[in-house]
């Protein structure tokens, strides 16, 4: 959350000071976008095949989270690469990732997420289409955004090979979505009940529209993400649980009712 499908870098062409600037491999690492900065991306040079070594979203694969919030109650996540992709308003083609967070069994957010690899394989985020619940009804649709629409733009969530001191924003959509993201280490430890994970991409989350939120995210390899810290604006722990496979139309489904 594969085919070898890539043998070149990407194409990634920035909007700077007026003029036009074509990425090469030299100049690819500081290709990455950072705040409004306008990209110009060739769907031609993505696939919905995602085989980032520190998220492959496998079709059928299905990652469970647990956290306590901070109210004491245990919430559980559920994160599915479905075996569904989406052209988006810009061109790309993304693979469609469920996330769903209940309460004892009851939906309090439903997710859908769009998820690209481009060809030099950093991990692309494209959008989503969210919904918060309160007895079964849609209390807040805040936080959805499609890159091409209304100005939006895309972002990456981790780059083809995450080195510490590398920024970039995750999305862009003003005053809805800026999350951004910064490479702290690549050989951290973490431990959760899905195991004991080490040389683990450590990334530091921040959010302009929430200026005193931070938070912490571990990656490891060939897994995904493994735990997520709030060191600020929160208290929570989310630690992975399971990987595992899960059925055909896992994921599928209206907001509020996805198919287990």
């Amino acid at each position: 959350m594969h085919t070898t499908f890539y043998a070149a870098p990407a194409v990634l062409v920035l909007a700077l000071a007026g003029c036009t600037h074509k990425a090469s491999v030299s100049d690819q690492p500081a290709a990455l976008p950072t705040g409004n900065q306008p990209v110009a991306l060739d769907p031609a040079d993505f696939t919905a095949d995602i085989t980032h070594p520190y998220w492959p979203m496998t079709a059928g694969t299905r990652w469970t989270y647990r956290e306590v919030d901070e109210e004491g109650n245990t919430l559980t996540t559920t994160v599915i690469a479905t075996g569904t992709t989406r052209k988006l308003a810009n061109g790309i083609t993304a693979r469609v990732v469920r996330d769903t967070v209940r309460s004892a069994g009851t939906i309090l957010e439903d997710t859908v997420d769009w998820y690209a690899q481009d060809r030099a394989g950093n991990l692309w985020y494209l959008g989503e289409d969210t919904a918060e619940f309160e007895n079964g009804t849609v209390t807040s649709r805040a936080g959805s955004f499609e890159a091409g629409v209304d100005g939006a733009l895309p972002g990456v969530i981790l780059p083809a090979a995450p080195a510490s001191g590398m920024r970039y924003r995750q999305e862009y959509y003003r005053g809805h979505a800026e999350d951004n993201g910064e490479i702290l280490s690549s050989g951290e430890i973490a431990e959760v009940p899905h195991g004991l994970f080490r040389d683990a991409v450590l990334t530091k989350d921040t959010n302009p529209l929430e200026p005193n939120a931070l938070e912490y995210k571990f990656y490891a390899r060939g897994v995904g993400p493994v735990l997520t810290l709030d060191v600020a604006g929160g208290t929570g722990r989310e630690e992975l649980v399971t990987v595992d496979r899960a059925p055909a139309a896992a994921g599928t489904g209206p907001l509020g009712r996805p198919h287990p």
